[in-house]
């Protein structure tokens, strides 16, 4: 055999496998390709209803929530926004205020808190925190006078001065620090480093 039909079949050879190899790479590359756009179209629909689900939230709670915000936080505030005041309550068919910060810290960090609002600034907070220094999900608390130090209230602050918190004749609702009634009564800010 000659060194050209030796060249001459080698090339046929290569031929047919690359043929090959070419067919197998264009379906594992259409395979690729439809994969991703599956993936793509149903996270764009997941996006789509997060997305819905923030401006949902944000009409509710009267309040803008911008990309650097906790979403979980303010999409789970809304859910409970109106529902009614109930002693010693943990649902959404009534609420007390430690209540209210229990049931959202499970739903939105899978913390488990204190079931009363003393307990969870004695037990369950890290860092008190000054009102200045307030962030997204930490918890507020209060008492019925400033002198007594005892706590008897606690809500969840959201941001721009307002918290969340469940009051006895209002059922759960949102409020700013700075009004003179809850000015009076703060007592400290707790964050819980999770």
């Amino acid at each position: 055999m000659t060194f050209y039909k030796i060249k001459q079949q080698y090339i046929k050879r290569m031929d047919k496998f690359l043929k090959t190899l070419g067919s197998v790479m264009v379906y594992m590359i259409c395979i690729a390709l439809f994969t991703t756009l599956h993936s793509c179209h149903t996270s764009k629909n997941a996006g789509n209803s997060h997305i819905r689900q923030i401006a949902t939230a944000a009409k509710r709670l009267d309040m803008s929530i911008d990309y650097a915000d906790n979403h979980a936080l303010f999409i789970e505030s809304a859910q409970w926004l109106g529902v009614p005041y109930r002693g010693g309550g943990r649902s959404k068919r009534g609420v007390d205020c430690s209540g209210l910060t229990k049931c959202i810290y499970k739903n939105v960090y899978d913390i488990e808190l204190s079931p009363s609002s003393q307990l969870q600034l004695d037990r369950d907070i890290n860092r008190r925190v000054r009102k200045k220094n307030l962030k997204q999900g930490d918890l507020v608390f209060f008492s019925e006078r400033k002198s007594a130090r005892r706590i008897s209230h606690v809500g969840i602050y959201l941001k721009d001065g307002k918290f969340l918190h469940a009051s006895s004749k209002r059922g759960v609702r949102i409020d700013y620090l700075d009004d003179q009634y809850w000015r009076r009564r703060w007592i400290i800010g707790g964050r819980i480093l999770k």
